[in-house]
């Protein structure tokens, strides 16, 4: 790759992982909900399972999405459905004190498999391969997912901090019922870019 492709690719990722959306909003309760330590797995798992979601979209996935179209309207439908599932949770998430028995973040294993249904990834990881790799081969593939772990260390990292701060303000339980409502809703709004006419 080119040092003139390298440092577009750089912006583009940038920008599409710093920028609010599902992740970064899951991400920022999970941070005012658990703190940083507690969102450490939920913060790799989005760090390291898109980039390889990446990998295997630039590899084999779009092949599918190219040969039956459909299937991509198909998982669409799908994500929407899930992230509205998600909202749910995060508005009906417990109080501080109930958290700390009841809730628990993302797993690593969760916010790699969350990258799946997230209809901003599937938008990100399809748009970057179409610009940044349009060969399809293996190092192409592997410079783009690269340049998103690179840019997601600083993103994941910035999002959880921003709610532990957060966190500070909602002491009370009754504020950060309000912020988790906020935050669902906020979610769901992020919907709404893929869901309109041309996009995702």
């Amino acid at each position: 790759m080119t040092p003139e492709l390298l440092i577009p690719l750089l912006t583009f990722a940038f920008v599409t992982v710093a920028t609010p959306g599902p992740n970064n909003l899951m991400l920022l309760a999970s941070g005012a909900n658990f703190g940083f330590r507690r969102s450490l797995p939920h913060m790799l798992g989005v760090g390291l399972g898109f980039p390889a979601m990446v990998v295997l979209v630039g590899l084999g996935v779009m092949q599918i999405f190219d040969l039956w179209p459909p299937s991509y309207l198909l998982l669409k439908g799908l994500s929407v459905l899930y992230m509205l599932y998600l909202a749910w949770k995060i508005a009906n998430a417990a109080p501080p004190r109930d958290a700390q028995a009841e809730g628990r973040p993302f797993t690593f294993l969760q916010a790699t498999a969350f990258q799946w249904v997230n209809p901003k990834a599937w938008s990100m990881g399809l748009s970057a391969i179409t610009l940044y790799a349009t060969s399809r081969d293996l190092g192409a593939v592997l410079w783009v997912a690269g340049a998103y772990v690179a840019c997601g260390v600083i993103s994941t990292s910035t999002w959880v901090l921003l709610g532990q701060q957060v966190r500070r303000l909602l002491s009370r339980p009754a504020r950060l019922r309000w912020f988790n409502r906020i935050m669902a809703l906020l979610l769901v709004a992020s919907l709404l870019p893929v869901l309109l006419p041309g996009g995702g």
